[in-house]
């Protein structure tokens, strides 16, 4: 995590509305200079002054789409830290990216970090010499990853994915991605950052994972790398066999969706919908999965008087719960936990404004600027997952 210096009093003095007064005040002087990006996992105060709301991957490829066309110089990207890295692998150099707050990181991308993926690397290309495996590791890397993680995977044949295209990505890499198949060669994947979004797709792709094998005492044909374990946790017969290696992370918010917080739900008569970085017993045991996108699509398509309980970040949940009520629907979230992403929550009009009074003094503060080395090798993760696949397709993860 990046360290943020602390606001000068008079804008922790503000009221919020007098805040959003001066935001707005400041987003005139700017004009077309200035692009202002929303997560969907921003408070309502700060999505208020978004131009664009929407996932990771949208907003950034918004912001190469947009900043030529509307003569953008700045993109303030109100979100997490690696988004803002990503926004800036797309666009031109001559447009600064910049994230509100320094602190506002990713949890989930910081624990796959550059020095303990190229350790995996390095153990499982022993493993496999020592073997005698005739078996090729592709990587893939959820978008939620730093440009580093991003780079190195791009560098070694992979590519990235989102929550949307995570099964598109898999069965490219099983066919071999770049390069096809070799006679009797056979893929193994290595999945990065989180396990929840890897697992739940190699399910999808029929292959045994670690829940499943503990309940039919089957072999597991997927395993999970530890970077906080020597050799991964693995033994070498394990890390061979395994067709699907999973690493150690995961989202904080999505973790905390239980089992019995789907069966609560259902015994409320409501329709469980759940993001797939979640368990996979969450995701087994809901009615539906899919991307944020996806979410807010079968959301905005229920049928009056439906009755649903939503598995993703709360802030989202109850945009969604608002505007679903318009129309007659019930939603709300899945469980009554502060399901909050806490580092997203560091991003406020507070901060904003800062930024804001920053640039009409002529000054460019919190910038996020990938080094030359690392874009190039990440873009090429990215292309490759953009060549198979619109990110803008919603599609449903099927669940048993």
């Amino acid at each position: 995590m990046l360290w943020q210096p602390s606001l000068p009093q008079r804008y922790l003095d503000t009221t919020e509305a007098e805040l959003g007064n001066a935001i707005e005040a400041r987003r005139r002087e700017l004009g077309s200079k200035l692009l202002i990006l929303g997560h969907h996992y921003q408070q309502d105060d700060v999505i208020r002054h978004a131009d664009f709301v929407g996932d990771s991957l949208k907003l950034s490829q918004l912001a190469a789409e947009q900043a030529p066309q509307r003569g953008a110089k700045y993109i303030l990207f109100c979100g997490v830290h690696f988004m803002a890295e990503t926004a800036d692998i797309l666009t031109e150099d001559d447009v600064a990216v910049i994230l509100p707050d320094l602190s506002a990181g990713c949890s989930m991308a910081d624990m796959a970090n550059y020095d303990d993926t190229v350790d995996a690397w390095n153990s499982i290309q022993t493993a496999l010499r020592r073997a005698k495996s005739n078996q090729r590791v592709i990587p893939i890397t959820y978008v939620n990853s730093t440009a580093a993680i991003k780079a190195f995977v791009g560098d070694h044949g992979g590519a990235c994915c989102t929550s949307s295209n995570a099964s598109r990505v898999f069965q490219w890499a099983l066919a071999g991605g770049e390069t096809p198949l070799a006679r009797g060669e056979k893929i193994k994947i290595l999945f990065l950052p989180d396990q929840h979004l890897g697992r739940n797709t190699a399910k999808l792709h029929g292959f045994v994972t670690e829940v499943d094998a503990a309940a039919t005492r089957s072999k597991a044909e997927c395993a999970l790398w530890n970077p906080k374990l020597e050799n991964g946790g693995l033994t070498e017969e394990a890390l061979v066999d395994a067709e699907v290696l999973l690493w150690a992370g995961h989202c904080s918010v999505h973790k905390l969706f239980r089992p019995e917080h789907v069966v609560a739900a259902r015994k409320d008569k409501r329709t469980v919908l759940v993001h797939p970085e979640c368990a996979q017993e969450v995701v087994d045991l809901a009615d539906l999965a899919g991307s944020t996108e996806f979410i807010l699509e079968t959301i905005r398509a229920a049928a009056p008087a439906s009755r649903w309980a939503i598995g993703t970040e709360v802030h989202l949940v109850n945009r969604i719960a608002r505007a679903a009520s318009e129309h007659g629907v019930d939603a709300r979230i899945l469980s009554d936990c502060q399901c909050l992403c806490t580092t997203m929550y560091r991003i406020d009009q507070a901060h904003i404004l800062w930024c804001l009074d920053q640039l009409a003094a002529g000054k460019v503060v919190n910038r996020i600027v990938v080094h030359p080395q690392v874009k190039p090798l990440a873009q090429q993760a990215l292309a490759r997952m953009l060549a198979l696949v619109s990110s803008r397709r919603s599609t449903p993860m099927p669940v048993d």
